[in-house]
């Protein structure tokens, strides 16, 4: 198996070619939201006795998906196992070794990767920073964790600013991406064959479109290795309800909604109802309700050119007082100064 590490930057942005023509068109370069990245992978085929290499702290996860044989690993205190059908992703910040070699051939795909934003163990503490893990890494001692996870915004809906126009806040979905550290694959034939077309486009990396396409396909890889945890992890008591609670509020924003509705509605006592989405999001029912509202009156304000009394009719809002006086709480300005910062000066 590949032993040396190849110091490729830790994002490839999609290349600007320059071409000299009389109407040269306009292109938007997009970085993209912070997550997990393809760096690089490969193939490996190892007879009787050969042993993963020893590393420290290589700075990019390393996932392993072993197709025939078995590898046997270690991460710090930890000792792994990794059969046909199974994948184990390494971290970054800890030391790796072999506990022995392969006893029969064994066959497997390697991947690097990484992220640009934070990441974290799932039963940690600290969320830990990209660009300080080496240093700030939160050493898992007591051999519970199984996940990784990508970590966003904890709020319901995050903002960024344009470095551009420091002035101006853009929405950004959260999204996080929860992968186990170990686990057996949910559909290994899939993975493989994705796992390959990944190694066979290597050849052709050089072209920005291949690369494109070389994270497009990584990013199916996360999700199939999620969904080898989903499939075997039951979801956290009340998840589901608070979910339907959610997709309830949404559909039903412009309208009049109260606590007793949202209970009939899915059969539930409001109370239970109001316990789970505040373990879920964080808030109750109703403030999730008015964040929801805001976010759409938002929107409302930079694309069209309603009225403020018409945009808090159209988001639920039965006073135009109240949704000012609740949009300047939440935004610190008032529906018509967050309107009038989109205009020409």
């Amino acid at each position: 198996m590949e032993t040396k590490t190849i110091n490729i930057p830790t994002s490839r942005w999609l290349e600007l070619a320059h071409e000299r023509r009389q109407r040269p068109m306009a292109i938007i370069q997009f970085a993209g939201l912070p997550l997990p990245h393809y760096i690089h992978s490969g193939f490996s085929l190892a007879g009787p006795g050969r042993k993963h290499p020893e590393r420290y702290a290589v700075g990019e996860f390393d996932l392993l998906v072993v197709k025939q044989g078995c590898m046997y690993i270690g991460e710090e205190d930890r000792r792994y196992e990794v059969s046909e059908g199974h994948a184990l992703i390494l971290r970054p910040d800890l030391h790796h070794y072999p506990t022995e070699g392969c006893r029969t051939a064994t066959a497997t795909f390697w991947l690097h990767f990484h992220t640009l934003g934070g990441w974290r163990m799932r039963d940690e503490e600290s969320v830990l920073d990209n660009h300080e893990e080496a240093q700030a890494a939160d050493r898992d001692s007591d051999g519970t964790s199984a996940t990784v996870t990508a970590v966003t915004a904890v709020s319901a809906v995050s903002a960024v600013t344009n470095a551009a126009e420091p002035n101006r806040s853009f929405r950004v979905p959260e999204i996080t991406l929860e992968v186990p550290q170990f686990t057996r694959l949910l559909r290994p034939a899939e993975m493989y064959d994705k796992l390959q077309q990944l190694h066979m486009h290597e050849r052709d990396n050089h072209q920005s479109e291949v690369r494109f396409e070389q994270q497009l396909l990584f990013q199916e890889v996360l999700r199939q290795l999620s969904a080898s945890a989903a499939a075997r992890t039951p979801k956290a008591p009340g998840a589901e309800t608070a979910s339907r609670a959610a997709s309830y509020l949404r559909e039903r924003y412009r309208s009049r909604v109260t606590a007793e509705e949202l209970g009939a509605a899915l059969s539930f006592h409001p109370v239970y109802i109001a316990r789970c989405m505040q373990k879920q999001f964080g808030c109750s029912p109703m403030e999730y309700l008015l964040l929801y509202r805001l976010e759409q009156a938002k929107q409302l304000l930079l694309e069209t050119d309603l009225s403020i009394n018409q945009i808090a009719e159209e988001v639920g809002f039965q006073q135009p007082a109240y949704f000012a006086a609740c949009f300047r709480k939440r935004e610190g300005r008032t529906p018509r100064e967050h309107r009038q910062q989109f205009f020409r000066r």
